[in-house]
C-alpha cells in the first residue's frame, strides 16, 4: 500500500496534479474537497468534525484494501499545531498496515495560484469555488492565517519532495512524482 500525500497552499494544482498522476499509476485519488463539497451541499456549511470523521472512514478502511494506494490532497498550515497532527494521524493510519507513505509539497507565488483558483477543472470539481470574488477573497485570507509554504528542513519526512510548480505542466509535474518515488 502506498500513499501519496500533496500538500500546498491553496490552488497551487494539488488536486490536477493527482488526477495526472490517477493517469500514470495505479493510485486513487482522494482530493481534499470531496468531503468539504458533501458537507456544504448537504449542511450549507462547513463542519469541521464531520467532514473528519468521515474522512477517518474513509482512510481507515482504504488502508486495509488490497488497492495500490491513495493519493490525499491538503492545505496544511505549517505553523499550526493541529495541522501537523492531522497530517501525523493520517500517516499513522496508513503506518499501521505498513503503507510507504510519500509527501509532495507544491508551492507557487499568490498570483498563479488565484490566477488557477478559476480554471475550469478546479471549478468544475469544487463548486464552493465557484463564486470567483468569494473564492479569492478566501485564498488571499488563508494566506495571511496561515503559513503554506514550509520552511528549509522543517518536513521530517524521508519520503519528501518539494517542487515549485508554477512553470510546470501538471502532467509533468506527476511525472516527476512517479519517477522520485518509483510509483
Amino acid at each position: 500500500m502506498k500513499l501519496v500525500i500533496i500538500l500546498g497552499a491553496q490552488a497551487v494544482g494539488k488536486m490536477t496534479v493527482g488526477q495526472e498522476l490517477v493517469k500514470i499509476t495505479d493510485l486513487h485519488l482522494f482530493h481534499n474537497h470531496i468531503m468539504f463539497e458533501v458537507i456544504l451541499a448537504h449542511f450549507g456549511k462547513h463542519f469541521g468534525n464531520v467532514t473528519d470523521r468521515l474522512k477517518d472512514i474513509i482512510f481507515e478502511e482504504y488502508a486495509k484494501s488490497d488497492n495500490y494506494g491513495l493519493i490525499y490532497t491538503a492545505c496544511l498550515s505549517f505553523d499550526h499545531q493541529s495541522d501537523w497532527g492531522f497530517l501525523y494521524h493520517l500517516i499513522g493510519v496508513f503506518k499501521e498496515v505498513t503503507a510507504e507513505v510519500y509527501v509532495v509539497e507544491l508551492i507557487a507565488s499568490q498570483e498563479i495560484r488565484m490566477q488557477r483558483n478559476k480554471t475550469e477543472n478546479r471549478l468544475l470539481h469544487k463548486a464552493s469555488k465557484r463564486n470567483i470574488d468569494k473564492s479569492n477573497e478566501n485564498l488571499i485570507e488563508a494566506d495571511i492565517r496561515g503559513r503554506f509554504v514550509s520552511n528549509d528542513g522543517e518536513i521530517p519526512f524521508e519520503n519528501y519532495v518539494k517542487i515549485d510548480n508554477s512553470n510546470l505542466s501538471p502532467s509533468v509535474v506527476a511525472t516527476m512524482i512517479k519517477d522520485k518515488f518509483s510509483l
